[in-house]
């Protein structure tokens, strides 16, 4: 990282935060994810809350990365591959609001480059359905707490690891080998 003051947030969500937070550790440039929740109306909500679907937030990654090597839309070229963005409130068997696909944009500069590559990603016709990716604000985050932190890493053999994000992660390094942290992870 070249300083502090030159990192940025990025705050998204698509489905299970665990699947997320796996993929974007692993890319280059990112220096810290967090899992947590926005875009409910009560503060610092438990997980047991959100997932109940009545506090309004979505699960979410808090991505800091550094914008001298990683932009933000490669950001948001990663995430549109790795959950799908068609499908409103669900990913695979995650059903409700807090599954939503999102993105909490920071500033109008996130905001533009998230319409455009939200554009960029559906004239490509990756997905076979139409976009319903929220773009919203961002107003708060609340961690999920360590329970949360690090969870494929510290659970690979679980059912869910090995079913969802395992897969998830394979397809990622995949396609985007060349932006892994260690290029011996593909």
């Amino acid at each position: 990282m070249t300083s502090a003051t030159a990192n940025r947030l990025a705050t998204l969500a698509g489905g299970c935060f665990w699947c997320l937070e796996a993929v974007f550790k692993d890319l280059r440039g990112v220096s810290r994810v967090e899992s947590g929740y926005s875009g409910g109306h009560v503060a610092n909500p438990s997980y047991k809350q959100v997932c109940t679907g009545t506090t309004g937030h979505a699960e979410v990654v808090q991505v800091t990365f550094d914008p001298t090597e990683i932009a933000y839309e490669d950001l948001l070229r990663v995430f549109y591959s790795i959950h799908d963005p068609t499908t409103l409130n669900r990913q695979g068997n995650d059903v409700g609001t807090q599954y939503r696909s999102a993105i909490f944009v920071h500033d109008p500069a996130q905001q533009e480059a998230a319409r455009q590559v939200t554009a960029e990603i559906a004239a490509a016709d990756m997905w076979p359905g139409r976009i319903v990716t929220e773009i919203v604000p961002f107003e708060a985050f609340y961690p999920a707490g360590p329970e949360h932190e690090d969870y494929f890493a510290r659970n690979p053999w679980s059912g869910y690891c090995r079913a969802v994000i395992a897969p998830k992660v394979a397809k990622f390094r995949k396609s985007f080998a060349q932006r892994l942290r260690r290029p011996d992870a593909a």
